[in-house]
């Protein structure tokens, strides 16, 4: 066996030992743990997150490329137009003539759409103008918009660390209001995961739910707390009824605080803690079944169909392949599901398309992948972790129907 054809975590140990490191020795230096280390190379726990392929890489004192089996020429750990975004954070004047809100409203909009429907490249393009307009304009809410659609953007292309910086300012954007931090905080969550710093965005999350979410569902620090009975359910119908601004009561602002919930379980199981997880994703789930119908003006995507998602990433997370696999299989065929974001399925079928390759089902992952590439292809096309998924399933012989293709487009070799 070629090393093309060993596995990444293989790789990993591989080049640790001519390293001359002990597990230990590794694990010390990446300031993780030696079951941490013993997993990857195993392979039972996924090495799907370029920055901690980059992280291990310079401990091992290697390029990413090498542990990825990719030619330099295909490296993608520095994006075009990566550097005019990073440009636009480091910016501090104004422009001299700031936009017209309805204007930047419009183009805030459009952004957001764009991020949507997984059209990565033109949104590159686009987010450094967008910085600079939102900084002239001066409006916290467009303010806050404007840096959360390139936290997302950078952690779909695997810059992590610049997400969270984005991420950072947009919840500096938010200054005093609730909401808007409570929005700001879910691209911080999501940076802070990508980069897989669980524990601090689970402290991030359950901090912003708190504030977003009425008294009767708040979440204590160890332990969920309250219940979502009957006064809840009034508060929903009293808030209909009167019209108010959005406020801890408000059915939109729930589903922030939902998607925090589901941030917050993600992050939980991230850090081990698998029965904290299913406490508050059960807590979302009561949260999205009192929000049928509502609007998104936030943009969270939030409600049954994606906690049920969230589900089968716990599922897996905690060890439960067959179970992840069944809630998935059921999942896609809900209507609700054909009915997110292209950026949401697109997403979240690789995910499933590593469940699958966790549980050696390769053409259950190819499918998975061929069906994102159908759905939002830059996510497949422009990801990181797209990237190791295909390599890894277009590895086997003979590669499943599709991969092999995906492999080519990439620029893999196999």
């Amino acid at each position: 066996m070629s090393s093309d054809d060993l596995p990444i975590g293989r790789r990993v140990a591989g080049w640790r030992v001519r390293r001359s490191m002990t597990q230990q020795m590794l694990a010390d230096r990446l300031r993780r743990s030696k079951s941490w280390v013993d997993k990857i190379e195993r392979g039972v726990r996924p090495l799907d997150r370029y920055s901690v392929i980059q992280e291990l890489s310079r401990v091992l004192r290697i390029d990413p490329e090498v542990l990825l089996c990719q030619p330099p020429s295909t490296l993608t750990s520095t994006p075009t137009g990566v550097d005019d975004i990073r440009a636009a954070l480091a910016r501090y004047d104004t422009p001299p003539t700031p936009p017209h809100l309805h204007e930047l409203r419009r183009q805030v909009g459009h952004a957001w759409l764009t991020y949507q429907h997984a059209h990565y490249p033109q949104l590159v393009r686009t987010v450094p103008n967008l910085l600079d307009a939102a900084q002239g304009a001066g409006s916290p809410e467009l303010m806050v918009q404007a840096y959360r659609i390139t936290a997302l953007l950078l952690v779909k292309l695997g810059e992590a660390d610049l997400a969270w910086l984005a991420a950072d300012r947009a919840m500096g954007a938010a200054q005093d209001d609730p909401v808007l931090a409570a929005t700001a905080a879910i691209a911080v969550a999501q940076a802070l995961r990508a980069s897989g710093r669980d524990r601090l965005a689970l402290s991030a999350t359950l901090t912003a739910a708190n504030r977003a979410l009425p008294p009767t569902l708040h979440l204590g620090d160890h332990e969920v707390s309250g219940t979502f009975g009957d006064q809840s359910r009034q508060q929903l119908h009293d808030q209909r009824g009167r019209g108010e601004h959005a406020g801890p009561g408000d059915r939109r602002v729930w589903a922030v605080g939902g998607a925090l919930l589901v941030q917050a379980a993600l992050a939980a199981a991230g850090c081990g803690e698998h029965r904290r997880a299913t406490e508050l994703i059960d807590r979302a789930a009561g949260v999205a079944a009192n929000l049928r119908g509502y609007d998104d003006p936030h943009g969270t995507s939030f409600g049954t169909v994606t906690v049920e998602m969230a589900r089968v990433l716990l599922a897996a997370q905690r060890g439960d392949t067959d179970g992840a696999l069944a809630r998935h299989v059921s999942v896609v065929r809900r209507e609700v599901w054909r009915r997110l974001p292209a950026e949401y399925r697109g997403a979240y079928l690789l995910d499933a398309a590593r469940i699958y390759l966790h549980a050696g089902d390769l053409r259950g992952a190819a499918r998975a992948l061929v069906d994102a590439d159908s759905i939002a292809p830059a996510e497949v096309r422009g990801r990181p972790l797209a990237r190791t998924l295909i390599g890894d399933v277009a590895r086997a012989r003979p590669a499943p129907a599709g991969v092999a293709r995906l492999a080519t487009v990439v620029g893999l070799t196999r």
